[in-house]
């Protein structure tokens, strides 16, 4: 296994993959149980390479039990090849991309979470991080959840190298520090020499007699373990061996075969774990709400999950301790045991949330304030790389959440998503649409975004209403339509509310819900820009940059003759009454009113 990845390894991190060979070897062909000819079969162990930079030693570990043709590993890092500088999902065996430091124990902890609480299967989970990433604070909150969770089918190995990329890691090798750590966040912790093999082995049976915790293996290891005038030295990280010493290196490691040629093969997993059921999920019964009646969008999302979790096994939510805000503690009081409680560690709930939907072993819904996924976006960004399907929801948007104050709006959280490749943002203006987006997002691939609003508004759709994604709604339009505007969630609410003022004045606007903001329904909207002279007016509780406007903008740009005024959030908001904030960043029906006055002057 190290001779094979060293061969390739020449131009990525070999230095990182040589402290882990020994870890590799024992995990892949001692301890972990899987199919190797079927890496993603929903009964293997699962393996995260958290410490993403040492890919060739993965890729080494799989050639080596047969996945990987061993004449593919010189085309490592190259544009036609997916054996990439750090793993992906395009690979069988890659179940979460990994590469941006710190994040694979959250994943982890949520495919261990599955396995012991959804699927009730033998399954176990191992995640290999690396020291220097134990600065990430993100380390520390999966280390939480999976000891308050007693997830003791999952195993952490720590690859306790010494040195950083720079310089050396904080701790070095004072691996008794790392021990106390472990053990005070309360796993059980066994520290090993990680170049030991007998060591290793014994390790990994012990981990699996333990019940109640998870385990930590803390081993010590050797940067460029075996790698002559390279071991344990600095300035090694992510270089190439030089051409002029990998022959003398290459036979320097050879002489220390001691069984040549031996087949190596992995244990088979118990057969406990069914396949996943792919067909789609729909709400049991229509939304029961009347047009008229007020309900807050959050509230209807509360409703809504409930009603998708009758439907469907797979369906299971987290949160971030704001369940009696975003309203998923309506689910959690009907289905407790598809529920789990992420406390105050957003990023951790994210990777919690992507690994609990890996292998499409459920349907996952994590929800808190959206202005607090923004501490969350590296894991976000990483979930599209994952190629993730998991659904995030977010209330209290916006400064018509009022008196709470600029720290809990959310105003750059469109910008976010709509930045994510794999990302459809939903943004439902009422309860009708709410429950609807929900339907939608839980059989849509990749990220979903669904955007609540806190104030209660009214309802505009009837229970019947059919709602796609990327197709908008016309909800107000004559035939002398002078101006459009396009509003979402409260703002649709205030642009309603502005047609009627001007509608009065015997002057009529087109009012269109968008639904989605991305994938935005450019048709519609260009097809009403054109019927209202080109006048838009787009009003959105979010900052100017990178939300609905921009995404107008965007659809409208290389079509002439059409003119867009965009009304928005401009500036750093305040404490103060929902109307009070809307009227003083003019994205209240007053102020769309006034904006649209010219042009229904014309």
């Amino acid at each position: 296994c190290l001779l094979s990845f060293l061969l390739f390894s020449v131009s990525s991190h070999p230095t990182s993959c040589c402290s882990a060979a020994e870890l590799m070897s024992v995990l892949f062909f001692h301890a972990m149980r899987y199919k190797a000819d079927d890496p993603r079969n929903q009964c293997n162990d699962r393996f995260v390479l958290s410490k993403g930079h040492a890919a060739p030693v993965l890729y080494a570990a799989w050639a080596e039990a047969g996945f990987v043709k061993e004449s593919e590993l010189v085309n490592l890092r190259k544009i036609d090849s997916d054996l990439e500088g750090h793993p992906t999902p395009k690979l069988a065996f890659v179940d979460v991309a990994t590469g941006s430091l710190g994040q694979g124990l959250g994943a982890a902890c949520g495919m261990a979470y599955t396995g012991k609480y959804f699927d009730k299967s033998s399954y176990r989970v191992y995640c290999m991080l690396g020291d220097g990433e134990c600065s990430e604070g993100s380390v520390w909150e999966a280390m939480a959840f999976g000891s308050h969770y007693q997830l003791d089918n999952l195993v952490a190995i720590l690859d306790v190298n010494r040195l950083g990329q720079s310089e050396p890691a904080p701790l070095k090798h004072d691996m008794e520090i790392y021990r106390k750590r472990c053990e005070a966040f309360g796993w059980n912790t066994y520290v090993v020499d990680g170049h030991d093999v007998e060591e290793l082995c014994k390790a990994f049976w012990q981990a699996q007699q333990v019940k109640g915790k998870p385990t930590c293996i803390v081993a010590k290891t050797f940067k460029g373990r075996g790698l002559k005038g390279i071991e344990d030295l600095e300035n090694w990280h992510g270089k190439p061996i030089p051409k002029d010493r990998v022959d003398e290196i290459l036979k320097d490691l050879q002489s220390q075969i001691q069984v040549p040629n031996k087949t190596l093969c992995p244990d088979l997993p118990n057969e406990d774990t069914a396949p996943a059921d792919l067909s789609p999920i729909s709400l049991p019964s229509p939304p029961e709400y009347k047009k008229g009646d007020k309900m807050a969008t959050r509230q209807a999302y509360g409703v809504a999950l409930k009603k998708l979790g009758q439907a469907s096994q797979r369906v299971v939510a987290l949160d971030g301790d704001t369940k009696n805000s975003t309203f998923s503690e309506t689910f959690k009081k009907a289905f407790p045991d598809r529920y789990i409680e992420c406390f105050i560690a957003e990023q951790n709930m994210v990777g919690v949330a992507i690994g609990c939907a890996s292998r499409d072993r459920t349907v996952a819904f994590a929800s808190a304030f959206a202005a607090f996924f923004s501490r969350a976006y590296d894991q976000i960004r990483m979930g599209a790389i994952s190629q993730t399907n998991v659904n995030l929801v977010g209330s209290h948007c916006g400064v018509s959440i009022g008196e709470d104050g600029p720290s809990q709006m959310a105003l750059e959280d469109l910008a976010m998503f709509r930045a994510i490749p794999t990302c459809t943002v939903f943004y439902p203006s009422d309860a009708v649409s709410t429950e609807r987006a929900v339907e939608l997002s839980s059989n849509t691939k990749g990220i979903c975004f669904i955007r609540t609003s806190r104030p209660a508004t009214a309802v505009i759709y009837s229970p019947d209403e059919k709602f796609e994604v990327g197709v908008a709604k016309v909800v107000r339009q004559s035939d002398d339509d002078q101006v459009t505007v396009i509003g979402a969630g409260v703002t649709l609410h205030e642009a309603l509310a502005a047609a009627d003022t001007l509608a009065a004045k015997g002057k009529n606007i087109r009012v269109i819900d968008p639904f989605t903001i991305k994938p935005l329904d450019a048709a519609t909207i260009l097809a009403s820009a054109r019927a209202t002279r080109g006048q838009i007016i787009t009003v959105e509780d979010h900052y100017k940059e990178g939300g609905l406007g921009e995404a107008v903008l965007s659809a409208v740009g290389s079509e002439p003759g059409i003119v867009v005024t965009r009304l928005a959030v401009a500036g750093v908001p305040r404490s103060g009454k929902p109307q009070e904030l809307l009227d003083i960043f003019g994205i209240s029906a007053k102020y769309i009113a006034e904006a649209c006055g010219p042009a229904v002057a014309k």
